[in-house]
């Protein structure tokens, strides 16, 4: 059943992890260049880590369970990635790395949402079936 509406918000999560960081930088460095997730080997293996664990569970469409449990995984990756670009933002005393935020620093959020919503569909779907199971 990969026609259900929380594949759709898998793959814009997927969408958004995996192409989005290329595209915008996280922040500007002491000599007003831009950084990109694709210089940083951390950023690049959290940000694909998030697009592995969206894609795997679209093809587990028939274990519900697990598939919920990828999404509460994913949330917890893009939430340490949301933590390492706020501690990255905060610490600029001395100018160490990130000298001004950038737009790229957003991602985790746009992804954490829709992996959420992606979570509520799987878990309405998941009700659903206990209900008809009730039934027979």
């Amino acid at each position: 059943m990969l026609q259900r509406i929380q594949t759709i918000y898998l793959l814009l999560a997927a969408i958004v992890s995996g192409g989005l960081c290329f595209y915008f930088p996280y922040g500007l460095d002491q000599n007003a260049v831009e950084l990109y997730a694709i210089e940083d080997v951390f950023l690049m293996g959290m940000f694909f880590g998030s697009v592995a664990l969206s894609l795997i569970s679209i093809f587990l469409f028939k274990k519900r369970q697990l598939q919920f449990v990828l999404g509460r995984i994913n949330i917890l990756l893009n939430f340490i990635l949301l933590g390492v670009f706020v501690y990255w933002s905060l610490t600029v005393s001395g100018e160490t790395k990130i000298s001004e935020k950038g737009i790229g620093m957003i991602i985790p959020v746009i992804s954490i949402v829709l992996l959420v919503m992606a979570n509520k569909a799987i878990k309405r779907d998941e009700n659903l079936v206990k209900s008809v199971d009730r039934l027979r």
